[in-house]
């Protein structure tokens, strides 16, 4: 089954635009731009050698500033096929010729993926690929990409500023211990130019934002015509299908010998995996399957229903695809384990909060994990995990009472129980074993503070003094101007949920001074057992 694995935006410096089930010509061209380049024309011929068929539903055009688009020339609907691509087109591992070189060198994944395209581009003319990668452009705009002064001055304080750092410095290494040395030692004569450490990370911008997963044999790879359809998070355009996972493969990539084997559509939609390789922001499919048969094995097939990086915020999608995206509704804002610590130190000493620190993951509790670091998330309607608010909650708590809950988590039976056994104290609600704790018993006046705390804390983090200027800024700001403009949308984005976040906090201290000063409590939902 070929699962979206991310097709690059035709125009990431632009807020993409989707390709619609039905729609015309006039909603995507101008008439003075209908003139097929010279590449444009290559490109074609190159698809039909390649036995790659397109719908005449399909065109296509080649504009100085967007690059390579695609549009309809009339209504297409759900279940239309718009495309078959042959899996030999497709430019992975298994199909380059530069594959006993990468298996050799036992590489595979990215690196091998990265090894492959760079062997085909020093190839020009002469590869198999040439009228494919000459519509590439050199690299994809992401941050990846970028330069350290422009990661430093443009994603300060965002959630990709240290992230981006990481992944160059762990690319470089990657560079450096795997591709280097195979330059050297290859059997054939390579180039060293063509695979620099600047065409490394080119290469995998390329593949971060175009590749696709194709099959358990060929993994993932270039798919030729399906990068050029556009994304919009959360929207569906075009889907592909394939052989069944379970289909079994001859060594032989042209082998097209068999059954027919069952086909199947992706009917889901991605969904944001953040337990990703290399450092890598990375959405991957927990699709539900329909079966089709009698189609070739050997082909894919581009299906009118749905095309989507899935539910991606902001810094996901410019981490990997190079772009943003106004008001997208999966933007999240984290707050580092570390920046909980620095207002917990500003408070109490730092022996009291490593102590209260341990207390709260002897209870069970943890925040989100992502390399060497741990955070908490805030949604994008300005809502902390309730982790956070757990973490917030013990560091808070009176002396007497942190001991008592210190020795109760050594003689309890179910240390999870122990939260729920304070707070039912001092909310008087029966505690059970199957109770949910409630975000609303644990803001406390004291939390909501330390909540307001840590929001001027994390928006220390921005360069800019207000959101307003970050507003002003993107106004001014010509969206030719890719990086300047999606760090500015990120930043935004970000700015606009922590606002959120100050008036949860906000809320809730009026809340609880308004039950203080009337000696009432409102009616509280369960406690959770973690």
């Amino acid at each position: 089954m070929l699962k979206i694995g991310g097709a690059a935006p035709l125009n990431p410096a632009l807020p993409p635009q989707p390709y619609r089930h039905s729609c015309s010509r006039r909603n995507y061209f101008s008439s003075n731009l209908m003139a097929s380049s010279r590449r444009l024309r290559a490109f074609k011929r190159w698809m039909k050698s390649q036995g790659i068929q397109c719908s005449d539903t399909l065109d296509f055009i080649d504009c100085p500033q967007q690059g390579i688009s695609v549009g309809a020339l009339s209504d297409l609907h759900e279940g239309d096929v718009v495309a078959k691509i042959p899996k030999t087109a497709c430019l992975t591992i298994k199909t380059s010729g530069a594959r006993e070189m990468i298996e050799s060198a036992g590489l595979d994944g990215h690196l091998g993926v990265s090894v492959a395209l760079m062997y085909e581009k020093s190839l020009a003319q002469d590869s198999p690929w040439a009228g494919y990668l000459q519509l590439l452009p050199p690299q994809e705009c992401l941050p990846l990409v970028w330069t350290l002064g422009e990661v430093d001055s443009l994603l300060s304080g965002t959630e990709l500023h240290k992230a981006i750092k990481e992944d160059k410095t762990l690319m470089y290494e990657d560079w450096k211990e795997n591709i280097l040395p195979l330059v050297y030692s290859a059997p054939q004569s390579l180039n060293p130019s063509s695979f620099s450490v600047k065409e490394y990370f080119a290469a995998r911008s390329l593949i971060a934002s175009r590749s696709f997963q194709i099959d358990e044999y060929h993994g993932f790879g270039m798919v030729p015509l399906a990068d050029l359809f556009n994304h919009k998070t959360g929207a569906e355009d075009v889907h592909f299908t394939s052989v069944s996972p379970n289909q079994e493969y001859e060594d032989d990539v042209d082998s097209e010998n068999g059954d027919n084997n069952e086909l199947s559509k992706i009917s889901g939609h991605d969904k944001r995996d953040s337990t990703c390789e290399n450092s890598y922001i990375h959405s991957d499919s927990e699709s539900d399957y329909s079966s089709v048969t009698g189609e070739d094995p050997m082909m894919l097939q581009m299906i009118m229903v749905f095309n989507t990086y899935g539910s991606l915020g902001n810094a996901a999608l410019l981490h990997r695809y190079g772009f943003t995206e106004a008001h997208n509704p999966f933007d999240i804002v984290n707050i580092d384990l570390e920046l909980v610590l620095k207002w917990g130190c500003s408070l109490f000493s730092s022996r009291y909060c490593r102590a209260r620190l341990s207390l709260w993951r002897r209870i069970n509790i943890s925040g989100s994990v992502s390399e060497n670091s741990e955070y908490f998330e805030v949604s994008s309607n300005g809502e902390p995990e309730l982790e956070l608010l757990t973490l917030l909650y013990i560091m808070l708590l009176p002396d007497n009472t942190c001991h008592k809950l210190d020795i109760s988590i050594c003689t309890a039976d179910k240390v999870s129980a122990n939260i729920g056994m304070i707070l039912s104290e001092k909310h008087d609600i029966t505690w059970s074993t199957s109770s949910e704790i409630s975000k609303d018993l644990l803001l406390t006046e004291k939390v909501c503070r330390a909540l307001l705390a840590l929001v001027d804390i994390r928006e220390s983090c921005y360069d800019s003094k207000l959101i307003d200027e970050d507003v002003e800024a993107l106004k001014r700001c010509c969206m030719t101007e890719r990086k300047l403009y999606h760090s500015l949308m990120l930043r935004i984005s970000e700015r606009r949920i922590l606002e959120k976040f100050r008036t949860y906090a906000t809320a809730g201290a009026q809340i609880q001074t308004f039950q203080d000063a009337n000696g009432t409590s409102t009616t509280r939902k369960r406690l959770k057992k973690h």
